[in-house]
């Protein structure tokens, strides 16, 4: 009894010292309250649990918090280049949103972002182009996948009167990013599970809408969530299963595919030191013969996107990396000869 009663004054400290909407914090006193005077007659077994891991939930929460934007244009391009060869319209056309910002913010406006949306095929850069915009405003990136998403509770949350009830998809965002205006990814909208998609896309539509969003109820936390300072960026492979409702709050950029010239320049100046460092190897373990890059991107050459030929890159790696622990060549130079012993198999 003595444990349960600091576990619950505890409780109600950690109450006190948040930063809960003041109405939402008398609510919650009043149930941390109730909890105390069941507890001596040995009736709070009940509702303890349930009580106490929703008190958790709506004080760990970012009510007030957030984070100072990153306003310095020249950086935001920098980022976006060392990230991304090319793209240049796509990159020039989040630089101008940024600029609008940036001119907005130091006004001391506020402005309604609009939601960027990234419409391409597999592997042609929306998820990382999603983390370079977080990166360079200096945000936390949080991302919630909406592929096979199977229904309205997974993404605002079931009642607590429901065994089992917790937290939709976009509260648990929050929590992670621990701000309340982080960058949150809506990754792959156009692939919702078919038999929740009208319900997904009418909660789409009010969570996109600036008018809407600054009261977003998630069904668990039972309290409004001021969401008009996230910044959403959406991608989809395609729109043509995306509501007419939910594309008017959109703002669409397509992501071109990769010419093979593209690929061999992204291979050779991004993926592969990216992929020699994750596999352990010194940069200068293996040297590419760059008449050979034609050859390995052909192949793929179909592939809109640079998944399967970063794959390559990384089995090249990982024979790379055998060979140097059974004992063999310190370094390794890929000719003409050498390719067809690397290339994995598919």
């Amino acid at each position: 009894m003595i444990q349960v009663l600091e576990e619950i004054s505890q409780l109600e400290e950690k109450v006190r010292k948040s930063d809960l909407p003041k109405d939402l914090s008398e609510r919650v006193m009043g149930m941390v309250d109730r909890l105390s005077r069941l507890s001596r007659f040995g009736g709070y077994a009940t509702e303890y649990e349930s009580v106490y891991r929703y008190v958790e939930w709506v004080i760990t929460l970012p009510w007030q918090k957030r984070t100072e934007d990153r306003l310095n244009l020249e950086e935001a391009k920098q980022i976006l280049d060392k990230n991304h060869y090319g793209l240049t319209q796509v990159k020039d056309r989040i630089l101008e949103y940024l600029s609008v910002l940036i001119l907005k913010t130091r006004e001391g406006e506020f402005i309604h972002a609009p939601i960027l949306c990234l419409v391409g095929l597999v592997g042609t850069g929306k998820t990382t182009l999603a983390f370079s915009v977080a990166e360079a405003l200096g945000r936390p990136f949080v991302r919630i996948p909406f592929g096979g998403l199977g229904g309205i509770f997974q993404l605002r949350g079931q009642s607590r009167v429901l065994a089992d009830a917790e937290p939709g998809q976009i509260i648990k965002a929050l929590r992670r990013a621990q701000v309340k205006n982080p960058v949150i990814l809506l990754d792959e909208i156009d692939r919702v599970a078919q038999e929740s998609r009208s319900d997904i896309m009418g909660a789409l539509v009010e969570l996109l809408d600036p008018e809407q969003n600054q009261a977003f109820i998630d069904h668990y936390v039972d309290h409004p969530f001021d969401l008009s300072e996230v910044l959403f960026i959406a991608t989809a492979n395609n729109l043509a299963s995306v509501a007419t409702a939910v594309l008017d709050r959109l703002e669409v950029l397509e992501m071109p595919s990769y010419t093979d010239e593209e690929k061999i320049v992204i291979a050779s100046k991004y993926i592969l030191p990216k992929v020699l460092k994750e596999s352990g190897i010194l940069p200068d373990t293996i040297t590419f013969n760059p008449g050979l890059w034609p050859k390995i991107v052909r192949p793929l050459g179909y592939d809109a996107g640079m998944r399967s030929l970063e794959r390559t890159i990384e089995g090249i790696a990982r024979k790379v990396a055998r060979e140097i622990l059974e004992g063999g060549p310190k370094k390794v130079v890929l000719d003409e000869s050498s390719l067809g012993r690397y290339l994995p198999k598919y």
